[in-house]
């Protein structure tokens, strides 16, 4: 293994320019020494080199730091408003594996706000526009899709081998359920609820029970979006807020433990954080 490290090390040291790595040199190395985008991709982070595409993160996310993000596997539970934003924005921060869950199909109404819903995909499962999309922006990412409900009675074997999980539903009772497996398996949960000019994120950790104190009480099964409905902007932002909640975990930026809320008003452009 060490020979092929400095023959393919070698190689991408003497074509890089300085020490940022072309798209095209990567893909050149994958077909010379027979190795998948990421394997290289890994390589050249482990040479001290960067891939270009990443260079605009280099001033926050190190070149340790981003070979931990290619290395970690994330799980999004939902892929519509909020869970086509962070499925990109997680694509194109460099997280190696994705899990995409969804049963649904683009319809009509989602044209104002998801990211992933065109006329074109109109029909198509959501969890399918995901997978091509991010294979058009960031082919190093492996991606998994499962088109079909998430669950308490499925929800440990789809989950036990992600790092951290995303919350991206509008179910109440199936985001407890999630918010229950996650605490199972004693992975951190990244959640994220919107509704008209507002939005909520919380990160559930193995030793907190954030979302149950959220929602526990809650009588009904939908969120009070189906009464102020979601404009474009704000699944865009706090879906953009639990990308860097992620990111934070990974790296291993976050304050363990922590159980707060942070509201986000964009009408009066406020944030406040509540400790709990």
């Amino acid at each position: 293994m060490s020979s092929f490290r400095l023959s393919l090390g070698d190689f991408l040291v003497a074509s890089a320019s300085g020490d940022l790595v072309p798209w095209e040199l990567q893909k050149q190395a994958a077909e010379k020494f027979a190795l998948s985008y990421r394997q290289v991709e890994e390589e050249i982070l482990k040479a001290g080199l960067l891939p270009w595409r990443y260079s605009r993160n280099r001033e926050s996310i190190s070149i340790e730091n981003q070979l931990k993000l290619v290395k970690s596997n994330v799980a999004i539970v939902g892929c519509g408003g909020l869970g086509g934003y962070v499925v990109e924005g997680l694509a194109r921060l460099g997280v190696g594996e994705l899990l995409v869950i969804d049963p649904d199909v683009f319809e009509e109404h989602n044209l104002n706000r998801q990211l992933l819903a065109t006329f074109k995909n109109l029909g198509k499962p959501k969890v399918e526009a995901a997978k091509e999309r991010i294979e058009e922006i960031n082919p190093v990412v492996r991606v998994t899709i499962v088109k079909g409900y998430f669950g308490k009675e499925n929800g440990v074997k789809l989950l036990e081998n992600s790092q951290v999980v995303v919350d991206a539903l509008d179910s109440i009772p199936v985001r407890l359920e999630l918010a229950e497996v996650c605490k199972e398996l004693k992975v951190p949960l990244v959640h994220g609820a919107i509704a008209g000019w507002y939005g909520q994120i919380a990160v559930q950790c193995p030793e907190n029970n954030i979302l149950q104190k959220l929602y526990g009480s809650a009588g009904e099964k939908m969120g009070i979006e189906t009464k102020l409905g979601n404009p474009a902007f704000t699944p865009a932002v706090v879906a953009g807020l639990q990308v860097a909640e992620v990111c934070k975990i990974i790296l291993e930026l976050a304050i363990s433990g922590e159980m707060s809320l942070s509201l986000i008003n964009l009408l009066d452009m406020e944030m406040e954080k509540i400790k709990f």
